[in-house]
């Protein structure tokens, strides 16, 4: 079964980020795989793991994901599709449904035509960018030359590529992006941060390269820089992206700015009813604990080790859960009785 069509943006701004493509059956969401840069899929239903057909020369990075539940049920090829609809999925945009039952045949294949992404209306930031639209048709030829050369590795002839297109047009924020992700892989951090910077000049808005900065903070433990670049992520985009949420909680934590790292924290956990970021939980019981409520930390950490229970630290959060009941018993004993 394969599953082909394309994602637009309602007013037409153009893709400059692959779209993950999800299916909903009967309540259960589950990604399918991404489109391409330009927003074409067509996407294998019957393989055991996520799978991009179309647009093969993009380079997805680690976007491809085994879908653990498809291997223990022996693959996609006795799924019923009937009552599923399909979707599109972009931080800073709402979907079109589309009903598969509608779109299925008999031969495998379906073409399910256009899913349109509608802006959220209070969300300004977002992972592509509006200024690629007014790049020139000589700078866009060359940012595409190094999106292949980018794919095949060859970072010194993408970097000049990239290094070409912005100087032609210095407002192309993605090519500046790009540029900056080829500056890492040739361990040129600096020029990196610099040419994120340059995307971010060239058109605040776009998501893309303060996620880079926020993750370069993260490595190097540069707490003030990722405090910084994550607050200034979440006020552009305060709905999508509960993995920054965490950072901006982490930072805090380590700056020991306990009710921003709370606040933080909450904040990332109602905005990430699927728990796909169980680690806001342990955040948060990591807090509560130096705020010495410890019977909520306690409960945080434990839903953590629900959510998370083959994570690397669950033994030692289990051991901490252990700690923070001791705590909790000790400081209940030593309340004056009434």
């Amino acid at each position: 079964m394969f599953l082909s069509g394309k994602v637009v943006v309602e007013d037409g701004t153009p893709l400059t980020d692959a779209v993950m493509i999800q299916t909903i059956c009967r309540g259960s969401v589950r990604n399918e795989g991404y489109t391409d840069r330009k927003g074409a899929f067509s996407i294998d239903l019957s393989t055991n793991k996520m799978t991009q057909v179309t647009g093969a020369a993009e380079d997805m990075g680690d976007r491809t994901i085994m879908d653990s539940d498809s291997m223990r049920k022996g693959g996609y090829s006795s799924r019923n599709l009937h009552d599923c609809d399909l979707q599109a999925v972009l931080p800073g945009f709402t979907s079109q449904q589309i009903i598969l039952a509608s779109k299925i045949t008999d031969f495998g294949n379906a073409d399910v035509g256009t899913i349109v992404l509608h802006r959220i209306g209070h969300v300004e930031g977002f992972t592509i960018s509006a200024t690629s639209a007014l790049a020139p048709p000589k700078a866009k030829k060359l940012f595409e030359q190094g999106l292949e050369d980018q794919k095949k590795q060859k970072w010194d002839a993408a970097e000049e590529k990239f290094s070409k297109a912005v100087a032609i047009y210095p407002k192309y924020a993605v090519a500046w992006f790009e540029l900056g992700r080829v500056q890492l892989e040739r361990k040129d951090a600096a020029s990196a941060k610099n040419s994120f910077h340059q995307a971010i000049a060239a058109d605040r808005t776009y998501i893309s390269p303060y996620e880079q900065l926020a993750q370069l903070a993260l490595n190097e433990k540069q707490w003030n820089e990722l405090a910084e670049n994550t607050d200034e992520l979440l006020r552009l985009n305060p709905v999508s992206f509960p993995r920054y949420w965490l950072y901006n909680a982490i930072a805090n934590y380590f700056l020991q700015s306990f009710d921003k790292a709370q606040k933080s924290a909450e904040a990332g956990m109602n905005v990430d009813p699927q728990h796909q970021t169980p680690k806001l939980e342990y955040l948060l019981g990591m807090v509560l604990a130096q705020k010495h409520d410890y019977p909520n930390a306690a409960a945080h950490i434990r839903n953590y080790i629900r959510l998370a229970p083959n994570a690397p630290d669950a033994a030692l959060a289990q051991q901490q859960v252990s700690e923070l009941e001791r705590l909790s018993a000790g400081a209940a004993a030593s309340r004056p009785q009434p």
